[in-house]
């Protein structure tokens, strides 16, 4: 027989998750305005209270860094997702200008928020120790979970996407074959961003993303011999 939650109980996972909302956009602000190295006892003190707290909501600093990079994650799928949607959905524009506005939305985050995509990225609060306690009712030995690697597969899905609408490989595997496409473009998108985060040179976010554009673009057109153009 299920016994039901007493309601003095469950009226308060509003005000937990409410709680956690505060602390993650209190986390994000310490680290834009800290950097990315913060510490625990700086990111509590941001919000005004104590690291036992934000281990009470998080578990332990990997909790923490998780839920910010899901706050993060969110803003950027969100972005490219809506930078490529309205390229698609003019009929004057193609596959090429929809890989040029998911690099450039991409790229704007690193622009406008590098101490926050390092922390993402980079992981520095992780590589400061496992202090802390781990969430309640997470068996031990649990591998946690990966958010930025969740982030590249699900950036990835969306750019193979905007390539498949246009482009259909030939054979029984185009599938896989569009998905790897979109994979790659997101790695080489990738790596050139945190070289262009870590050793400015004068080149700008709009210089980059032509860049990338165009070196995406020439290795997907010089498939041109094997790819058929999706007719709308």
């Amino acid at each position: 027989m299920q016994v039901g939650r007493d309601k003095r109980d469950s009226r308060w996972d509003t005000h937990r998750e409410q709680r956690r909302v505060q602390l993650v956009g209190s986390a994000i602000a310490a680290i834009r305005r800290q950097g990315a190295g913060i510490g625990m006892d700086e990111i509590a003190a941001a919000a005004g209270t104590s690291k036992t707290v934000v281990y009470r909501h998080f578990g332990d600093r990997t909790g923490l860094y998780t839920a910010v990079c899901e706050s993060v994650a969110g803003v950027l799928l969100a972005e490219v997702r809506r930078a490529t949607a309205d390229v698609l959905s003019d009929p004057g524009r193609g596959p090429r200008s929809a890989v040029a506005a998911g690099v450039d939305a991409y790229l704007r985050l690193i622009e406008i928020d590098p101490e926050l995509y390092r922390f993402v990225v980079h992981r520095p609060l992780l590589a400061q120790g496992h202090g802390g306690r781990r969430g309640a009712g997470t068996p031990a030995g649990t591998p946690a979970p990966d958010p930025v690697n969740d982030l590249v597969t699900v950036i990835g899905d969306e750019v193979a996407a905007a390539i498949g609408g246009y482009l259909r490989p030939a054979g029984a595997d185009a599938s896989s074959t569009v998905r790897i496409w979109g994979h790659a473009i997101v790695g080489l998108v990738r790596g050139a961003a945190d070289d262009w985060l870590a050793r400015p040179d004068g080149t700008t976010r709009g210089q980059l993303t032509v860049h990338l554009t165009d070196l995406a673009w020439s290795g997907l057109s010089g498939l041109a011999s094997h790819v058929q153009e999706v007719q709308p």
